[in-house]
């Protein structure tokens, strides 16, 4: 502590000796007093004056000193030692260090809570934002965070990218906040997200009365229903397609089982051929359903991208090994260009098999036979030059006419019917390999000339390795 204010402790000296020393003078211009003891008397009580007020003020000044300290730091308040208080100053010092405890422990239960608020907030299987009255985003939890990515850790990190500002946008949400703002109370809002693949969500919209401790005015609880609409789409495309697709293969199998009891009953070569055709036919009814089943376990996720890595070189290898005796059968050159330093990144291993075996089959299947199919790996920037992996599946078959390119991912769309079953296509290949890119939020992109054969091209996000990712 610095040195005493000089005018403090003689206005305090002043205030406790003036009174004696009025006293004195009044006795010794009374006469009750004689000159010397009373000067004698009133130097002493200005110097006792003077004392009691530099230990008064010092001990206020120590005291203020151990508040200021107690707030700069951690509440706690500490008595100043370095002289005794007086009795006065020590019952206040004694009393504000009880309030300070008590406002310590309070301190800290309120931090013990909010921080256990957070980590609720943090848990919750549904994402949550926090908005500020301007509607800026202030907070998200894990779930948000991995919605619509963001930075950072904790339910104070906030959102990120463009998918949250989308949402924001979005007619139907900003009308519940306006509306949820206006009212006071809780509203919801259904929302159909397209992009970066399509997402259905229920939103909540709860107004904040008082405001959070961040200034947060309004929470936002979404809770991804595009699992549960995909299910009920699943299950009424199952019914149709099913339905429509095998009745073809199912009255040939009918046919024939009529056939087999009635005229080509003792019939043996007829027997065999028709045991041989309905063999076919039931192959092609559990392709289908197979196929069928596949698409709708991808759609299901679709929404969600993939969390792990994939060596896109060794998957195509893999998958054109496998593939080698229908090449062979068909005559046709598989040329080969992998790089293996393609990584794809998020990835599932497992279904970009299933992508370069479509890819491989629809070019063997369609291809000339006796020509060439080309597969590539390699590592190719995509949008906004994002880091990634290119594969391209390429033959040199009679091409696909331009009105058709649209239309090759849906279902069940074939160019040449005829041709397409008789290979063993079951139209489900491409809209495979279509909703599969989706989830790795990549792009597929068909090419083709008549005559000049068609080139599929999947690019992905991912890296070289021992090349960093780019930053999305």
């Amino acid at each position: 502590m610095g040195r005493l204010p000089l005018q403090r402790v003689l206005s305090a000296a002043g205030l406790i000796g003036a009174v004696p020393a009025a006293v004195l003078l009044a006795l010794m211009l009374a006469g009750a007093l004689a000159p010397g003891p009373g000067l004698l008397g009133l130097l002493a009580c200005l110097l006792g004056a003077l004392l009691v007020a530099t230990l008064w003020i010092g001990n206020l000044a120590r005291l203020a000193e151990a508040l200021r300290r107690a707030a700069a730091e951690d509440g706690r308040l500490v008595p100043p030692s370095a002289t005794p208080l007086l009795p006065a100053v020590e019952e206040i010092a004694e009393g504000v260090a009880r309030l300070a405890r008590t406002l310590a422990e309070q301190g800290a239960l309120v931090g013990r809570l909010r921080r256990a608020d957070e980590a609720i907030v943090e848990s919750l299987p549904d994402p949550l934002l926090v908005l500020s009255p301007e509607r800026v985003p202030l907070r998200a939890n894990a779930a948000a965070r991995a919605l619509f990515g963001g930075e950072g850790t904790g339910a104070r990190a906030g959102p990120g990218g463009g998918d949250v500002a989308a949402l924001l946008r979005h007619p139907a949400l900003a009308a519940a906040v306006d509306r949820a703002l206006a009212e006071r109370r809780p509203q919801t809002a259904d929302l159909a997200l397209p992009v970066p693949v399509a997402r259905e969500i229920a939103a909540q919209v709860i107004p904040m009365e008082p405001a959070l401790a961040d200034g947060g005015r309004i929470v936002i609880v979404l809770s991804d229903r595009t699992r549960e609409r995909a299910v009920e789409r699943m299950r009424a495309d199952f019914v149709a397609n099913a339905s429509h697709e095998l009745r073809t293969p199912l009255a040939s199998l009918i046919g024939f089982i009529e056939t087999l009891r009635g005229p080509a009953e003792d019939d043996r070569a007829a027997r065999t051929r028709f045991l041989g055709i309905m063999a076919e036919q039931s192959e092609r009814m559990r392709r289908l359903i197979e196929d069928l089943l596949g698409l709708s376990r991808i759609e299901l996720t679709e929404h969600q991208p993939p969390t792990g890595e994939a060596q896109l070189a060794a998957i195509a290898r893999a998958e054109a090994e496998a593939l080698e005796p229908l090449f062979h059968a068909r005559r046709v050159r598989l040329a080969v260009a992998l790089e293996e330093a393609a990584l794809a990144v998020p990835a599932d291993a497992e279904q970009l098999a299933q992508v370069v075996r479509n890819l491989l089959e629809n070019a063997l299947r369609h291809g000339r036979e006796g020509g060439e199919v080309r597969l590539t790996v390699a590592p190719a920037e995509g949008p906004g030059r994002r880091a990634g992996v290119l594969l391209e599946v390429a033959d040199d078959g009679p091409g696909i006419p331009k009105e058709h390119i649209p239309r090759l991912t849906e279902r069940f769309y074939r160019v040449d019917k005829g041709r397409s079953r008789s290979a063993g296509g079951t139209g489900l290949g491409l809209a495979i390999v279509k909703h599969i890119v989706n989830r790795h939020r990549g792009q597929l992109v068909i090419e083709s000339e008549e005559g000049a054969g068609a080139s599929f091209r999947v690019w992905l996000p991912g890296m070289a390795e021992g090349r960093p990712q780019a930053a999305a």
